[in-house]
């Protein structure tokens, strides 16, 4: 029997329809062998973080259940971002889509490909405020998200803009 990963997501989006992309991705994710969505935040309208001198995000996360590996996991939301125009130009820059795998219970990588869990998620406030959303008091790494919110010294602002955007059902893995 294969093993089954409960994985938690983060999805960004600042060029194009903003919006409407980040639904597709969900859509696309949601269509994916080996995937099923539980859960998804609402969505946030945040400030960029790294180089500051471009398009504001909308940002989400979201929880899914898969008995995809971690990084045939990754292979898979790039190839989402690859169909819906992500071009990887420079590091923290402007783009259509962003998929980025944060933690998953139990799991810890250090590749070259994939870090687990994700090494700036405990720093970045549009993480941790729409992943509180969807994990509650769930622990990560030994602490609440409440906790790591408080330890955040990320002061962007963030603003949540709209209830969930996409719920459906999703065929059973």
């Amino acid at each position: 029997m294969k093993q089954r990963y409960t994985c938690y997501l983060s999805m960004g989006a600042n060029l194009g329809n903003r919006e409407q992309t980040l639904c597709r991705a969900l859509e696309l994710l949601g269509e994916a062998d080996g995937v099923r969505l539980e859960c998804v935040s609402g969505i946030y309208e945040t400030e960029p973080w790294g180089h500051r001198d471009q398009p504001g995000f909308l940002n989400l996360a979201l929880r899914l259940q898969t008995h995809l590996s971690p990084l045939q996991l990754l292979d898979c939301c790039q190839q989402i971002e690859a169909r819906l125009g992500r071009e990887r130009r420079e590091k923290w820059g402007p783009r259509t889509i962003d998929i980025d795998l944060l933690y998953i219970p139990g799991v810890h990588l250090d590749t070259e490909r994939l870090t687990l869990p994700h090494p700036y998620m405990f720093q970045r406030s549009f993480v941790l405020v729409p992943l509180e959303e969807i994990a509650g008091k769930e622990a990560f790494e030994s602490r609440s998200l409440a906790d790591w919110l408080q330890a955040c010294t990320d002061t962007g602002g963030i603003q949540r803009i709209k209830d969930r955007p996409f719920y459906g059902d999703f065929a059973e893995i």
